[in-house]
């Protein structure tokens, strides 16, 4: 992509402060966008072959929607922790194992989608984050759910297509859970906690694809009270 091209998508960006570039081939984060610090609010670098963020990326302080879906990226810098308005963040299909440790100060943090990566369990930081509704983790190698999941604020977690085989009981004591997704992943039947069923918030718990059959779910204890949190939610959106 010619310079000419790029000077255009910034004067562009200034005007608006969006700045999409997707499916050009960058191999890098455009230093030029440095220049807009003050005006970003959204940025939408997807479907790039970026590696590496650099650690410019803190700067951004108006930042609200970082969008980089589709790269090549292995870590990210802690200096992304930095953005305190950031309430959406995109990260399908990189090669992430890990959040950076301060990942809990995106305060401002709404939607994260992580799906397609390699994290082989839930990031302890997203526990600290309260605003998070919606988390998406599917499509990663993740083979356990750890205690820290209970203190999870996110709405919707999505844990589809992973190698889940335990989860721990805490999770039953996520205050805002509502929806959770574990389909396709290597449950047995008795390594789910009952406790989701009878005794948390969530109304909307998808399993198919795990090593029993659902109909046995409807067998354990618990599902009465599921079933009526399921259809008094469902009365609600009809």
């Amino acid at each position: 992509m010619g310079n000419s091209a790029l000077k255009a998508h910034l004067e562009t960006a200034q005007k608006t402060g969006v700045f999409q570039l997707t499916g050009k081939g960058l191999t890098e984060f455009p230093e030029d966008l440095q220049k807009l610090t003050s005006n970003l609010r959204t940025i939408d670098l997807s479907n790039n072959k970026i590696d590496l963020l650099p650690p410019l990326i803190g700067k951004f302080s108006f930042l609200k929607s970082l969008a980089l879906n589709n790269n090549k990226l292995t870590a990210l810098p802690e200096e992304l922790c930095k953005l305190k308005k950031l309430e959406t963040l995109h990260l399908n299909g990189n090669h992430l194992r890990q959040l950076p440790a301060a990942f809990g100060q995106l305060s401002a943090l709404k939607t994260l989608s992580l799906s397609g990566n390699q994290l082989r369990t839930v990031p302890t930081q997203l526990s600290g984050l309260r605003h998070l509704d919606v988390v998406d983790l599917s499509k990663n190698q993740i083979q356990n759910v750890p205690d820290t999941v209970g203190e999870l604020q996110a709405i919707e977690l999505n844990l589809n297509q992973n190698q889940i085989s335990q989860i721990s009981v805490q999770i039953s004591h996520c205050p805002r859970l509502k929806v959770l997704r574990l389909e396709e992943n290597c449950l047995e039947l008795n390594m789910l906690p009952q406790s989701i069923l009878s005794d948390s918030q969530i109304s909307l718990l998808a399993v198919e694809g795990n090593l029993f059959e659902i109909k046995k779910l409807r067998e354990l204890e618990g599902y009465d009270k599921y079933m009526e949190r399921f259809t008094a939610t469902k009365k609600k959106f009809a």
